[in-house]
């Protein structure tokens, strides 16, 4: 029987290569408590910091990813570990990984590969896998770089978070101003890269990992990973997509019509997610934004290996649906459905 205790993000990521990934305010402790008191209400045993936690307070909820957050968890119980956090090559939950436990969520070292985005994306065009043309600009060569990418173009960090850093740039002027501010302070680290801009519709596509699925009240085996339905983006600020701390993502998004759900366009496009994630051997959701050129021929722009899992699940946080849970609700599963499929695919790393 499960015993989950939900880990947030407590302390910036180390420093990868010069480069800084951003930390959420709260450190996702929002979308953690969503998930505990979801699961809760409907019946799970929730492992939490105190005995009586307050509905309104996120941290009531979850334990921070640290070695004394997790040890307390274990002493109170805790068998299953849900990594609602940012993770890394070394990350502390690594230090548990021969107990006889489990966990939800991505492999840290994994994570930690992937999230440098020009990494990643270099990897998929390796692979025939449709991404922008993409370039590096460093600190060192600011000042004397030379693209061949033409503008309007986009420029955002290596190591990002959502659409936080990222901006429409349609000159050169514009893009040397954007670096100096980029490089003037290490919010984002001393490299950035550009890519084309696609000038058509943008989507975004969860991909579930392989394996068993409640769907229609019916199990089912799926031995590879496998795509939500497609979320439309819409009301973008200056041709990007506002990050969702600032603009409720239901405000912005809506699932395709049928008809678009069913095109050729949307089909490759879930093929080439599929493919993506296979790639990455994917243990939990990852989302991929997608964006299509004028031919209506979608890119993969943006892998997250960390969709975020924000729910309606407490009075006060009735409009914070998550794009992934947009997608789900296509397929007639509740946010407590999302949940305990993910849940289903919880695993153990090393334990014998």
């Amino acid at each position: 029987m499960h015993k989950i205790a939900i880990l947030y993000q407590a302390q910036l990521p180390p420093i990868k290569n010069g480069i800084q990934k951003p930390m959420k305010p709260g450190g996702y402790s929002d979308s953690g408590a969503d998930i505990a008191y979801e699961l809760k209400s409907k019946g799970l045993e929730i492992i939490t910091p105190t005995k009586n936690s307050n509905i309104k307070n996120d941290k009531d909820w979850v334990f921070p990813d640290t070695k004394k957050g997790i040890q307390e968890a274990l002493q109170k119980g805790a068998n299953t570990f849900w990594l609602n956090t940012v993770l890394y090559k070394n990350h502390a939950v690594e230090s548990f990984f021969d107990r006889d436990i489990q966990f939800v969520g991505q492999l840290p070292s994994q994570v930690d590969l992937y999230d440098d985005k020009f990494y990643t994306n270099r990897l998929l065009k390796e692979n025939q896998i449709p991404i922008p043309k993409t370039e590096l600009i460093s600190k060192k060569n600011e000042n004397n770089y030379s693209l061949n990418i033409n503008f309007p173009l986009v420029v955002k960090p290596l190591r990002g978070r959502g659409s936080q850093g990222v901006f429409l740039i349609k000159n050169k002027k514009e893009l040397d101003d954007k670096l100096k501010v980029f490089f003037s302070n290490s919010d984002y680290g001393n490299s950035v890269y550009v890519e084309d801009y696609l000038s058509g519709q943008e989507v975004t596509i969860t991909v579930m990992p392989a394996g068993v699925y409640h769907i229609n009240n019916q199990a089912k085996k799926i031995l590879k990973p496998w795509c939500l339905p497609a979320v439309k983006r819409f009301n973008h600020n200056n041709g990007i997509a506002p990050y969702n701390g600032n603009v409720a993502v239901m405000e912005n998004s809506e699932v395709l019509e049928n008809s678009e759900l069913n095109s050729e366009a949307i089909l490759t496009a879930y093929q080439n997610c599929e493919s993506a994630a296979k790639l990455l051997n994917i243990k939990a959701p990852i989302r991929i934004d997608c964006r299509a050129n004028e031919k209506g021929e979608y890119f993969l722009f943006d892998l997250n290996m960390k969709p975020n899992m924000t729910g309606p699940s407490r009075p006060q946080r009735k409009n914070q649906e998550s794009l992934s849970l947009l997608a789900a609700k296509k397929i007639e599963w509740s946010y407590f459905d999302l949940l305990k499929n993910m849940l289903n695919q919880s695993w153990k790393p090393n334990y014998q």
